[in-house]
């Protein structure tokens, strides 16, 4: 996944600041991704994650670092991750702190984040959204908040894809999922996290979880 992520197609569009830019399905189908967006101020929608956020905040694969300046930018304590270089680099370029890592590699302040932030299809990150969700439960405080982006159609699926530029340039394959509300909630209930809000805006839907239950570990 790290090398997948960190091919020409993603660095390009990154710096660019431009699509297209897609996941390919080994069927053939793509799931376009929103570089554009990711690369401007945050809109109305990502205002209402970051109005939800609480203490120290971890946004997890960051990407150009929109959430993660956004935060910087008003005083508030927030570190970004990702695998990708040019993402990293680009979130620090705009004021804000990151680091190239997984969140499956040891990170700072483990157990202590108040907040940790999946936005823009990041439930996928690493192909199995029931196994994040048990690693965000050693990251996240015990009273801390996790708050998600769902697909807002209901599917649960895992998938191999490749980033594709749309014009003949793709990366390497890495397993990845996407999951609607639903079925984010019943991972999230599966790996001891309780849904506490579910909110739609401008065509996006979030949950904000918590609530960790100790005996649920798995």
């Amino acid at each position: 996944m790290t090398t997948a992520w960190r091919s020409d197609p993603y660095a390009d569009a990154l710096r660019s600041g431009r699509g297209p830019l897609f996941l390919r399905r080994p069927d053939g189908g793509l799931i376009p991704l929103e570089v554009e967006r990711w690369c401007e101020a945050p809109d109305h929608a990502d205002r209402s994650v970051l109005g939800r956020c609480r203490g120290a905040v971890l946004d997890i694969g960051c990407g150009p670092g929109r959430l993660a300046t956004a935060l910087a930018a008003e005083g508030r304590p927030a570190l970004g991750i990702d695998v990708s270089p040019e993402a990293v680099a680009r979130t620090v370029r705009l004021g804000g702190t990151a680091l190239c890592r997984s969140v499956f590699d040891p990170l700072p302040a483990e157990g202590r984040w108040d907040t940790a932030l999946l936005i823009d299809g990041n439930v996928g990150i690493g192909g199995d959204p029931g196994a994040l969700l048990r690693r965000l439960r050693r990251v996240v405080s015990g009273s801390g908040l996790l708050i998600a982006e769902c697909v807002p159609t209901e599917v649960d699926e895992r998938c191999e894809v490749r980033v594709d530029d749309g014009r003949g340039a793709w990366g390497e394959p890495f397993p990845w999922a996407r999951a609607g509300a639903r079925a984010l909630a019943a991972h999230a209930a599966r790996a001891g996290w309780t849904v506490t809000e579910h909110w739609t805006l401008r065509g996006r839907s979030f949950l904000a979880l918590g609530g960790v239950r100790a005996t649920a570990e798995g």
